[in-house]
């Protein structure tokens, strides 16, 4: 509970490869525990933002555990708003577990998840949106992902929720000031609060379009590479992941699963999708394979649509096509090392990309295809500033339906109670965005999914 003291490893430990480890203290009782533990010779100054040399030892036998940094960090001067030290040890799990143990048996408990940046948000440090960016930017997987988490972390998305919800306060003390003092105050101004609302409607419309784009820099492109049996699939797997993954022969139907692979193109996290062939078999294992190959390609945000020059547009491409036609779509190309390719279908209608897997030649033009889909919109992860997670579109979604509702009211000519009900429902939805109106089962959903340590 807030108003204790609270200790953690605040970094990741590796055997053997990391240097530092850093054990994080906050409450009350933090200086007092780094009074017990840390002996720092000569005149150190124990004052704020100050960093102490010395070592840790244990209190009652004075036995050396490590030398060590400790920082200070006084309330209100700290990402807690309370007193805060930080131990800085040599790296690995041993120093580590060592001084935190210590920590824990000098008064203070071992963290929850999250649980410092929790107690940031309630001690008004940071807002919840800020508190969402602080884990977002921990699990960034690209430089746009992390961008965007910073610039949340700063406030640009919280600044336009709270005015839209302040927009409705102001509009919802209007209309309860004509309910309650009808006889002393001018006719309510109708049509700049038709104007207000769907200006605040408009904008809520435009923070919920940056849903999906944000969706995609959090968890990656999700990419299938789909065709029927022996056009080079795996080959091209390898070839763009310049590795192994995938098993390459002569024989058809050699990938019996999904094979995924990992990589970062233009600064957007992508999850290639090595799917086995597709076609009619009689063989039982291959049978669930391009059960799950037509799986992944349902669920892929972009289809890679893979044919041989060698055969060029065949009735088995065009039963693929059907079936992954209605997903964002690029048309592949290979083997063009052995034939020159015949003109095909679709051409006119999506981006093709030729390529020889065997001799790598292509993958530039084909990361360059999949970053216009990006740069355009059609894949919905480029040019962000702000990006709400799903937590906050469906709360904000549950704003824009109260809105609407509230236009709906007015437009039948309902009396002003009425318009009040679903005002509250707008501004008890933006502020649970923002957190200055949330329950505590919200708070241990969303703080649930930090590390301990943060």
């Amino acid at each position: 509970m807030q108003g204790d003291t609270i200790a953690a490893i605040a970094s990741a430990i590796v055997p053997n490869q990391g240097s530092i480890g850093i054990v994080r203290v906050s409450g009350p009782e933090a200086v007092s525990i780094a009074h017990k533990l840390f002996s720092a010779p000569g005149q150190q100054p124990w004052e704020s933002h100050r960093i102490l040399y010395g070592t840790v030892r244990h209190p009652q036998t004075q036995a050396q555990v490590d030398e060590a940094l400790l920082l200070l960090m006084l309330a209100p001067r700290s990402f807690t708003k309370e007193d805060v030290v930080e131990f800085h040890c040599h790296g690995g799990m041993i120093p580590v577990q060592q001084v935190l143990q210590l920590c824990i048996e000098a008064g203070a408990r071992l963290a929850q998840p999250g649980e410092f940046t929790l107690r940031a948000f309630l001690n008004g440090r940071i807002d919840l949106t800020q508190a969402e960016s602080v884990a977002d930017l921990v699990g960034a997987r690209s430089p746009q992902a992390a961008q965007v988490a910073l610039s949340g972390l700063q406030g640009k998305l919280a600044k336009p929720i709270q005015q839209l919800r302040q927009t409705c306060l102001d509009i919802l003390a209007e209309v309860e000031a004509r309910i309650d003092f009808e006889d002393d105050l001018p006719p309510l101004d109708e049509p700049q609060i038709r104007q207000e609302l769907q200006e605040v409607l408009t904008q809520v419309e435009q923070i919920l379009t940056t849903a999906d784009r944000g969706e995609l820099l959090r968890s990656g492109v999700k990419v299938a590479i789909v065709g029927q049996p022996n056009v080079g699939k795996s080959s091209l797997l390898n070839a763009w992941s310049r590795s192994d993954r995938a098993i390459v022969t002569e024989l058809p139907g050699t990938t019996r699963d999904v094979v995924e692979s990992n990589l970062n193109v233009g600064g957007i996290p992508i999850q290639i999708l090595d799917t086995a062939g597709i076609r009619d078999t009689s063989d039982t294992v291959e049978q669930i394979g391009v059960a799950r190959s037509r799986q992944a390609a349902q669920n892929a945000d972009l289809i890679l649509l893979t044919l041989d020059a060698t055969q060029g547009w065949t009735a088995a491409e065009a039963e693929i096509y059907h079936h992954v036609q209605q997903r964002p779509l690029i048309l592949v190309i290979n083997k063009i090392d052995l034939a020159a390719p015949d003109s095909i279908p679709y051409q006119d209608q999506y981006p093709v990309v030729y390529t020889s897997a065997s001799h790598q030649q292509g993958i530039d033009q084909l990361e360059n295809a999949i970053l216009d889909l990006l740069n355009t919109g059609q894949l919905n992860a480029a040019n962000l500033d702000i990006a709400i997670n799903q937590r906050q579109a469906a709360t904000l979604t549950q704003a824009k339906l109260a809105l609407e509702q509230v236009q709906e009211t007015i437009n039948n000519n309902l009396p002003l109670d009425f318009w009040t009900i679903d005002l509250r429902s707008a501004i008890h939805a933006l502020g649970t965005i923002t957190g200055e109106d949330v329950t505590e089962s919200v708070l241990d959903k969303i703080f649930s999914r930090f590390c301990i340590g943060k």
